[in-house]
């Protein structure tokens, strides 16, 4: 038996992390993956869970801007520090150096298409050494289009808008998680204006 698996695995989920809508948990010194149209809601959602200033990576090219009336409903927009590189390769290179300094709780990057394996790992790798190094949460946070897909993520999540005719709404789907299966579950906004979870329905 490789002892070496067993510690890795304990240490992993003895470290901080981040709650999702009262009932999920994202691990910390680990990247995430969110896709979906809804996906920066999503991210906004667990940016509120954290404490202290939260580091928001996107490109500079990019048309969309981020509105800040629009995420005050989910944030207070002054805990969010934006940084726009120019150039693609600065992306994931600000999101691996702001993981490795341990002085976030929260790395956001949102990216023009997933990773790769080798970048991921990166950034797994960075995380950790965040967490040894501030003990916090350490957790990166890659926003991607469409569905998604980079290769050796620690879950990965996906965010769709559900609205009614009087009320908002959200689909939120789990694709993949090392330790979960995948899930579907409907979310509202509750009495507090906070998002809650309405239903499940598990996926085959």
């Amino acid at each position: 038996m490789d002892l070496t698996k067993l510690t890795r695995q304990s240490h992993r989920h003895d470290r901080p992390g981040l709650p999702l809508l009262g009932r999920f948990r994202l691990a910390g010194g680990r990247a995430h993956e969110i896709c979906g149209g809804a996906r920066r809601r999503l991210a906004l959602w667990l940016a509120a869970e954290a404490e202290g200033p939260v580091l928001w990576i996107r490109p500079a090219w990019h048309p969309d801007r981020p509105h800040m009336a629009g995420m005050r409903g989910e944030i207070d927009p002054g805990r969010l520090v934006f940084v726009t590189p120019e150039r693609p390769a600065d992306l994931l290179w600000a999101t691996e150096e702001a993981l490795r300094a341990g002085a976030l709780p929260l790395v956001i990057c949102e990216l023009p298409e997933p990773p790769g394996l080798t970048e991921v790992r990166r950034l797994h790798l960075a995380a950790e050494a965040g967490v040894e190094a501030g003990g916090g949460a350490g957790l990166g946070l890659l926003l991607t289009p469409g569905d998604g897909g980079a290769a050796g993520v620690d879950s990965r999540w996906r965010l769709e808008p559900a609205h009614g005719v009087e009320a908002a709404g959200w689909r939120l789907a789990r694709l993949r998680a090392r330790d979960a299966p995948p899930g579907d579950w409907a979310v509202a906004r509750g009495a507090a204006g906070r998002p809650v979870l309405l239903r499940e329905a598990v996926t085959a």
